[in-house]
């Protein structure tokens, strides 16, 4: 009887430490994916944009525009389908293109706005950085294609205008987006949205005569829809998905 207590209280003992062993994996992986979400989209701040409109605070270029022949316009069918939770099947981004008789190597990229590295992921040509503003804790900033400066940890403090890095390589071109949590889910918009006119002014100067140049807007690309196989552009666009700067 004696013997058969002791079995039972065995199994018993055996049971509590599987279920806990089992029930603290599961916590770890939900703190872990929690952890992952929060990296990308932050925190729970959020900005209403359709409500409140998109605020100009990016107060620097992120990129030497010296260099830059080409910009492609948001919602473009450049590079692969890049959107949100809103939209699907376009690049909403932006992919900067410099001259080819330059050393894309050697482009410089800062960062636009004051805040802090909210994340930083390896990518098969350079990193990527995300920088949360400050200013607008609900906004991104997201730089592809970076070879750092000197080595950033999530946390790190920038300031507008600080070089973070040049451009990995004629590998591939630059490309920024710009995310907000909206109260509804992540939401892309333009990189010329959210720059001040003192920063628009140096597109002006390259024969940019409107924001709009660089912005396909939602009704004309649904009219003209893209088809995605995946990632991947499966049509052409009618429309122009190039500025050619002077």
């Amino acid at each position: 009887m004696k013997s058969q207590i002791n079995h039972q209280l065995l199994l018993s003992f055996t049971a509590l430490v599987l279920f806990g062993f089992y029930s603290c994996d599961y916590l770890n992986h939900l703190d872990n994916n929690d952890d992952e979400d929060t990296a990308i989209h932050g925190d729970s701040t959020t900005y209403d944009v359709d409500a409140n409109g998109i605020p100009q605070f990016a107060g620097a270029n992120y990129i030497d525009l010296n260099d830059i022949q080409r910009i492609s316009k948001f919602r473009s069918d450049e590079g692969h389908d890049y959107s949100d939770d809103f939209e699907s099947c376009r690049s909403m981004k932006h992919y900067f293109k410099p001259y080819d008789s330059i050393d894309w190597s050697q482009v410089c990229l800062f960062s636009p706005i004051s805040g802090s590295i909210s994340r930083i992921q390896e990518e098969w040509a350079g990193i990527q950085v995300q920088i949360q503003s400050e200013a607008y804790p609900a906004f991104f900033i997201i730089i592809f294609h970076v070879s750092p400066i000197r080595a950033f940890d999530v946390g790190d403090q920038v300031v507008e205008g600080q070089q973070i890095g040049n451009h990995i390589g004629s590998q591939t071109m630059s490309d920024i987006a710009v995310g907000v949590n909206a109260p509804n889910g992540w939401k892309l918009v333009s990189y010329f949205d959210i720059m001040t006119d003192s920063v628009f002014q140096s597109y002006e100067n390259r024969g940019i005569t409107s924001r709009n140049d660089v912005i396909i807007s939602r009704d004309e690309r649904d009219a003209d829809p893209l088809s995605c196989n995946g990632e991947t552009f499966t049509n052409e666009s009618s429309l122009e998905s190039w500025v050619l700067l002077d």
